[in-house]
C-alpha cells in the first residue's frame, strides 16, 4: 500500500473549488483523480489533520469530503491505515445521481480514443477458426507467438522497407503489454527514462513501475521541442526512450524526418534504448498524407491492432533485433504464459490484409474529425484547437485553466472525458484537453453541444490560479 502525502495530493487537485460547499467541491476532485486513474486504488489518503493544513481548510471539511468519497464507493476504510483508494463500481457517477455515470444508455464516453471493431473483422474471425485445427495438437503455449502472425508483422514491416524476419517479431498481449515488458528488460531502478509530456499516461506508468524515472520533454501540436529532446539526451544520458512518433497521443504530432535521424543521432551517443509505439502510425487520413514508414535505425518497434482494427483483439508486437526478442522473452512474466492462439490467428488473417482495414478506420475518422471542428468552430470559437493529419483525438488548448471542472461539469450531462493533467508527467495541462474523434459525425456533434453547455458552466466558476505551464 503506497500513501499519498498532504503535499503530493494538494499539488494533484489543482484549482478544485467551485461554487458548491468546499467538502463537496474536494469530493468532487478527489473521485476525479481516481477515474483519471492519477490515484490508483490501494492508495492511502494523507490523514485528515494533514490534508486540512495543507489546503488551508478546517478538518471538518477534510472529513466531510472523505465520509463523501466513502459514501460513493471510491474510498474505504480500512483498520490501522486510514482512508483507501479503491475502485468505484461500475456505473457509479462523480457525483450526484445525474446521467454522466457510465453504462448510461445516453452517455458519450470519449475516455479511451478507441473505436468499434472495424467492418470486415468477423470474416477474418471465421478464418481463423478454420485454421485452428492444425494447432490443437501443441501445447497453446505460444510465448514468441505463433509463425503465421510473427511472418505476417515481419512481411509488413519488410513491405513497408524495413527487412525483418520473423524471429525478430515477439507477439504480445496488446501494446501496453509490449511497453510494460520492454521496460522491465531495459530499466533497472533508478534509470531515467525519456518520455513526452504530455503523453500516454498508462506507458508512464508501466515504465515507473519498472523503476523508471520520468524525464519529461514537451511537445505540442507543433511538434517536439529540439533543444529539449537534446539536452535530455545529452546530459541525462536516459536507459530508455518512449516516444509517439506518428499521429502522436494525445496531440496528434508526427515528428519530421530530420528530427528521427537527429534522436538516433543522439540515442547512440548517449547510450539510449529508442521504444517507438507505433499503434497510430497507420490512421493518417488527411489528403497528402503518405504511407506509414516505419521509425529508421536501431529502434525498438511496439504495434497494436487495438486502433486501427478493435480494441477487444488484444493483440500487439515488439518488432527488434532477435536477441532483443530473446532478452524480451526472458522478462515474460511467470503469470503471462503467452498470448491466446486464436486471438494470433486472427491477427495473422487482419494483418495479412491490414491496409484495407485501415481505409475503412480512415474514413471513419476523417468523417468524425471533421464534424468535431465543424462544430467547434460554431459553438466554442475560442477554443485553439487545431486540425491534425492523423490519429484519434487533438489537442484542445482552453485558454482558462479550468479542464478538470470541464470534466466535472461535462460528466453531469452524460459526456465522459480524460482531464488534460492526466496526460502530463507532473500534473500541468490544466488548460489543456484531450479530444478523441472517434465517434460517428453526428455523436460528434452532440458532444461539442455538451461541452459548450459545460463550458458556460464553468465560466461562472470563480478562476483559482494555476501552476505555470509551457505553451505547447
Amino acid at each position: 500500500m503506497t500513501t499519498i502525502s498532504a503535499r503530493s495530493l494538494a499539488a494533484l487537485l489543482g484549482p478544485w473549488r467551485d461554487r458548491s460547499p468546499a467538502y463537496a467541491a474536494l469530493a468532487d476532485r478527489v473521485r476525479l483523480l481516481v477515474l483519471d486513474g492519477r490515484l490508483t486504488a490501494g492508495t492511502r489518503l494523507a490523514a485528515e489533520r494533514e490534508l486540512a493544513a495543507a489546503l488551508g481548510l478546517s478538518r471538518t471539511t477534510v472529513a466531510a469530503a472523505y465520509a463523501a468519497l466513502r459514501e460513493s464507493g471510491h474510498v474505504v476504510s480500512v483498520r490501522g491505515s486510514g482512508s483507501v483508494v479503491q475502485p468505484p463500481a461500475p456505473g457509479a457517477p462523480v457525483h450526484g445521481e445525474g446521467a454522466g455515470a457510465p453504462g448510461h444508455p445516453q452517455v458519450l464516453d470519449l475516455v479511451n480514443a478507441a473505436l468499434p471493431a472495424v467492418q470486415g473483422l468477423q470474416g477474418a474471425v471465421e478464418r481463423a477458426v478454420r485454421a485452428l485445427p492444425r494447432h490443437l495438437g501443441g501445447t497453446g503455449y505460444e510465448m514468441h507467438g505463433v509463425p503465421e502472425l510473427r511472418e505476417a508483422v515481419a512481411r509488413r514491416y519488410t513491405e513497408r522497407g524495413l527487412p525483418t524476419r520473423p524471429d525478430e517479431v515477439l507477439v504480445t498481449v496488446g501494446a501496453q503489454h509490449a511497453i510494460a515488458l520492454l521496460a522491465r528488460t531495459f530499466l533497472r531502478p533508478g534509470d531515467r527514462a525519456l518520455v513526452e509530456t504530455p503523453t500516454y499516461p498508462t506507458a508512464v506508468r508501466a515504465l515507473t513501475a519498472a523503476g523508471g524515472r520520468p524525464l519529461p520533454v514537451p511537445v505540442g501540436p507543433g511538434g517536439w521541442d529540439g533543444e529539449a529532446l537534446r539536452e535530455a539526451f545529452t546530459r541525462a544520458r536516459p536507459a530508455v526512450a518512449y516516444l509517439v512518433p506518428d499521429f502522436h497521443n494525445p496531440t496528434g504530432a508526427t515528428m519530421p524526418a530530420g528530427q528521427r535521424r537527429e534522436v538516433l543521432e543522439l540515442a547512440e551517443r548517449s547510450g539510449t534504448r529508442v521504444v517507438v509505439d507505433e499503434t497510430t502510425a497507420d490512421l493518417g487520413f488527411a489528403p497528402g498524407v503518405a504511407p506509414w514508414v516505419p521509425f529508421p535505425g536501431d529502434v525498438v518497434h511496439v504495434g497494436s491492432l487495438a486502433k486501427s482494427v478493435w480494441a477487444g483483439l488484444r493483440l500487439g508486437w515488439v518488432r527488434a533485433d532477435a536477441a532483443t526478442v530473446r532478452e524480451a522473452l526472458e522478462h515474460r512474466s511467470p503469470t503471462d504464459l503467452g498470448t491466446p492462439v486464436l486471438d494470433q490467428l486472427v491477427g495473422a488473417e487482419v494483418v495479412a490484409a491490414l491496409d484495407g482495414f485501415a481505409d475503412r478506420r480512415r474514413a471513419q475518422l476523417r468523417a468524425a474529425h471533421d464534424a468535431l471542428h465543424e462544430a467547434l468552430a460554431e459553438r466554442l470559437p475560442t477554443w485553439r484547437v487545431p486540425r491534425v493529419a492523423g490519429g484519434l483525438s487533438t489537442w484542445a488548448n482552453l485558454g482558462e485553466p479550468v479542464s478538470s471542472s470541464l470534466v466535472l461539469a461535462a460528466r453531469t450531462r452524460g459526456l465522459l472525458l480524460s482531464t488534460g493533467p492526466r496526460f502530463s508527467v507532473d500534473g500541468a495541462f490544466e488548460r489543456y484537453l484531450r479530444l478523441p474523434f472517434t465517434l460517428a459525425p453526428e455523436r460528434m456533434r452532440r458532444v461539442v453541444e455538451v461541452l459548450a453547455e459545460a463550458w458556460a458552466d464553468t465560466a461562472r466558476l470563480p478562476r483559482v490560479p494555476a501552476p505555470v505551464e509551457a505553451l505547447v
